[in-house]
């Protein structure tokens, strides 16, 4: 049985998430992720598969679908 590495729950659900990844210094946004997520906790998980699907698309160089442009806020 699968247990959250942060909580230890075992309850889990399917979900598509978005995230930032950082190439180069350089922000990138990557949506529609397949990831497992702690009902309890929310930490979430990308399968092997997916990390390596990830890592081929931002480094070859993909086009992406399209640009969003961030508000930047700074605590310094």
């Amino acid at each position: 049985m699968n247990r959250c590495h942060v909580c230890v729950s075992t309850e889990f659900s399917q979900e598509l998430i978005s995230e930032v990844f950082y190439i180069s210094g350089k922000p990138v946004f990557v949506e529609n992720i397949p990831s497992t997520v702690c009902n309890q906790c929310g930490e979430q998980t990308f399968s092997s598969q997916t990390t390596e699907q990830i890592r081929v698309m931002l480094h070859n160089k993909s086009q992406p679908i399209r640009a969003i442009s961030v508000d930047v806020f700074s605590l310094a």
